[in-house]
């Protein structure tokens, strides 16, 4: 078959694939042009999905009636400069109305603020109409009906209106939370209206509320860090406030929504010892950095990047979060509360944490079970605290094991101090054991019930970690070093980062050109597929240039001796060793959440409870 020259609307309609996936897409595109326009008001009516009716009206520049025609026309564009590298805006491929055109009818009514009148401009399946006079307000309205009605194949791979309507809505939302100083209303026959008013520059949290749920900014921790001229800003959840999935994970580029795999993978490294593998942050994260050192033109959807510096971005964003987790002290989330609140109202639902299946046992099922109610200190068949030993592993470990949290719990609990003091502390007095394994605080205006468990797990697993990562592990020298063959770029990233993996008890060497030589390994692993291990860590480095592979193993051994070496439920504790237990709690990062993600603590205020009694 001979070569030729594809007509225009053919074009447009392979582009119209890349571009124009859904009616969600179509959104996209049309209000990032009415943002790059300027636009302080940005109104969204949909029908059908979006597959009858997008229509978006803006307050924006407008488009003069002479360049109409150049704005249906492919590549064409007014916010690129001569040099690519330096993208400043949403658009700049030109090639958004186009697409939509030849899948659709679209029509593009303008008028500019210096403008006597406006004019419009059709396509209808790749044909463009004359521009003719019209009437308007400053601004523009671009309306799309009929999408993919002149590709009706592409309409087989639509889903239902509702799930269509739903997308919409998150691409409105996700670039609503990037300019909280715009307003934007989402309307239509297949919707209920949303409103999402103007606030401030300044207040971004107010938008990420309106987005998000008022509770977030009552369960959210302020991240602001730089490094090398990268600028991490944004707010991220507490580790107990999180979501069944990654959704409401919102990152963005320079003021650019994207979802992109480097980044979520840092999210989710940076709460990797806090949450449970089925649940997510919630994240509202904003990435500034020289447009020359991001590129947003890998795919025409431009929801991917690639940063010129993966590894120091991962970087930014796991230190800056575990940060901010470290300095935020103990704090319960405040959906705990009203869980509680809800299991106390007669006929209400029992509270559930979807963490609670780690091998604990709920409260619910807790607070039921039959058994002694508070502390008897004469009746207590209390020994002094031995925390178990944990078998072979290594003498780091053991240590920390041997002289647990509350090993020395009666030098912890300073004897001299009153009593009256721990109740202006965030966990409290200790007051009561309830049934074997919640003890049950105050403080001057709440009351807190603690897992005595999962909150010494934690308070171990944090000792071990810090033992472990003080100082190189201790490794087992093999016998004959294991040969492990891999592409020769593959060796070349291990052997760059040899120092790192050697300072976790992993020590290897180039051996020729596409292999690496393994002599030692880390002693907590004891047996351990080298070869699988080593892959691992390569394609890692190769994927975001870190190496910790190797040390979540060994994070998770940790998190397993802490499991087996804390604290049992079913065990009396003296009032000394719960005071001790607590402040351990509030000097310890992460101490709201056990090693599985689950809660350590609720804390139901005093108000709350007067509720319930209906003294409020």
């Amino acid at each position: 078959m001979p070569i030729r020259q594809l007509s225009e609307t053919m074009i447009n309609q392979i582009a119209a694939g890349e571009v124009i996936e859904r009616p969600a897409s179509v959104v996209k595109e049309l209000v990032e042009n009415a943002l790059d326009a300027g636009a302080r008001r940005i109104e969204v009516v949909t029908a059908g999905g979006g597959l009858s009716l997008i229509r978006v009206t803006d307050d924006g520049g407008g488009i003069a009636e002479p360049e109409l025609a150049l704005a249906v026309a492919r590549h064409c564009t007014s916010k690129l400069s001569d040099d690519i590298h330096d993208i400043r805006s949403l658009g700049f491929r030109g090639e958004a109305l186009p697409s939509i055109g030849s899948v659709a009818r679209l029509s593009i009514r303008s008028r500019t603020a210096a403008g006597d009148s406006a004019a419009e401009i059709g396509i209808d399946g790749g044909h463009v109409s004359a521009v003719r006079p019209a009437a308007a307000n400053r601004g523009t309205t671009v309306e799309v009906r009929d999408l993919f009605f002149a590709t009706p194949a592409r309409l087989k791979f639509m889903k239902g209106e509702r799930a269509e309507a739903t997308a919409i809505t998150d691409v409105v939302k996700r670039i609503a939370v990037a300019f909280p100083a715009v307003r934007f209303t989402l309307a239509g026959s297949d919707r209920s209206t949303l409103e999402l008013p103007a606030v401030t520059e300044n207040d971004r949290l107010a938008r990420v509320a309106q987005v998000m749920g008022a509770e977030f900014p009552d369960n959210a921790l302020a991240i602001d860090a730089e490094r090398e001229g990268v600028r991490l800003t944004g707010h991220v959840s507490i580790p107990s406030f999180t979501r069944a999935n990654a959704l409401l994970q919102y990152v963005y580029v320079n003021g650019r929504p994207v979802r992109d795999r480097l980044l979520a993978g840092a999210i989710r490294g940076a709460y990797a010892d806090v949450l449970p593998r089925d649940r997510h942050a919630v994240t509202a994260l904003f990435l500034e950095l020289e447009p020359a050192l991001v590129d947003v033109n890998v795919h025409p959807a431009k929801a991917d990047v690639r940063f010129r510096d993966p590894g120091l971005v991962r970087g930014l964003i796991v230190g800056a979060i575990r940060a901010a987790l470290a300095g935020a002290g103990i704090r319960p989330a405040t959906t705990g509360a009203a869980g509680m609140m809800a299991a106390f109202r007669p006929g209400g639902p029992a509270y559930d944490h979807p963490a609670q299946a780690n091998g604990h046992r709920s409260y619910d099922t807790a607070f039921r079970a039959s058994g002694p109610v508070g502390f008897d200190a004469a009746r207590s068949p209390y020994r002094p605290f031995e925390a178990p030993r944990a078998n072979g592993f290594a003498e780091a470990a053991q240590a920390i094991l041997d002289t647990g949290p509350l090993a020395s719990a009666d030098a912890r609990a300073g004897h001299g101090i009153v009593e009256e003091s721990l109740l202006d502390t965030d966990l409290g007095a200790a007051r009561a054991q309830v049934h074997e394994n919640y003890i049950v605080a105050q403080t001057r205006d709440s009351l807190v019930i603690v897992d005595q468990h999962a909150a010494h797990e934690r308070l171990v697993y944090e000792a071990l970690k810090q033992a472990l990562h003080s100082r190189p592990l201790p490794s087992q020298m093999l016998l004959l070093p294991e040969i492990v063959d891999l592409p020769e770029e593959d060796a070349e990233r291990l052997a760059l980062h040899g120092d790192t993996l050697a300072r976790f008890g992993l020590r290897l060497e180039r051996f020729g050109p596409g292999a690496v030589a393994v002599r030692e390994t880390p002693a907590m692993l004891g047996e351990v597929d080298i070869g699988r291990l080593v892959r691992d860590l390569a394609d890692e480095i190769a994927d975001n240039d870190t190496v910790d592979t190797l040390k979540d193993r060994l994070d998770h051994i940790a998190a397993t001796m802490a499991c087996h070496g804390s604290v049992r439920s079913g065990r009396l504790l003296k009032p000394e060793e719960m005071n001790a237990l607590l402040r351990q709690m509030e000097a310890t990062p992460g101490s709201g959440t056990c090693n599985h993600g689950r809660p350590t603590y609720i804390e139901l205020k005093l108000a709350d409870i007067e509720r319930l009694f209906g003294r409020r």
